[in-house]
């Protein structure tokens, strides 16, 4: 398999992973607080890996964001950010709610209504910016399926 292939492929594994973990910690009634707590932490470190493995992409974008870059490669980059934004405001709430993992770890929190409001406000808003990044991105993903369904 080519490089490109393999990184493609990659890519698609750990953005389809994102997602399908991402749905599961949006139903805690499903899976318990506990598993939500653990399963959204091991979330927050896949979510840097894959910062990680675009960041090329995160950089070439915001260094020609003005001048060069598509204006679709500008929405995208916008989107991404407000992604960004809305999860770390999931994640720093989520951990300042926290009534399994982090006692766990030792480190008390709070039980604040108004944490517990913001956490599952940027939840709904990191939903609905996944759901269009998903729209905007569809096309790609049927190709790759076509693509793996032929060979």
């Amino acid at each position: 398999m080519h490089k490109a292939r393999q990184k493609t492929l990659m890519n698609a594994v750990i953005d389809g992973g994102l997602l399908v973990v991402f749905l599961i910690t949006t139903a805690p009634q499903f899976t318990g607080i506990s598993w939500h707590e653990w399963i959204s932490l091991a979330l927050v470190v896949v979510a840097i890996v894959h910062i990680v493995l675009h960041w090329q992409w995160v950089v070439a974008v915001a260094t020609h964001l003005f001048n060069k870059a598509t204006w679709s490669s500008r929405f995208s980059f916008g989107l991404n950010l407000l992604l960004f934004i809305a999860f770390t405001l999931v994640t720093y709430s989520g951990i300042a709610i926290s009534e399994e993992a982090m006692p766990f770890l030792g480190i008390g929190m709070f039980d604040n209504r108004a944490w517990r409001f913001l956490h599952h406000t940027f939840s709904n808003i990191s939903l609905m910016i996944i759901a269009i990044h998903v729209a905007l991105h569809w096309q790609w993903i049927v190709n790759l399926f076509r693509k793996r369904a032929i060979r």
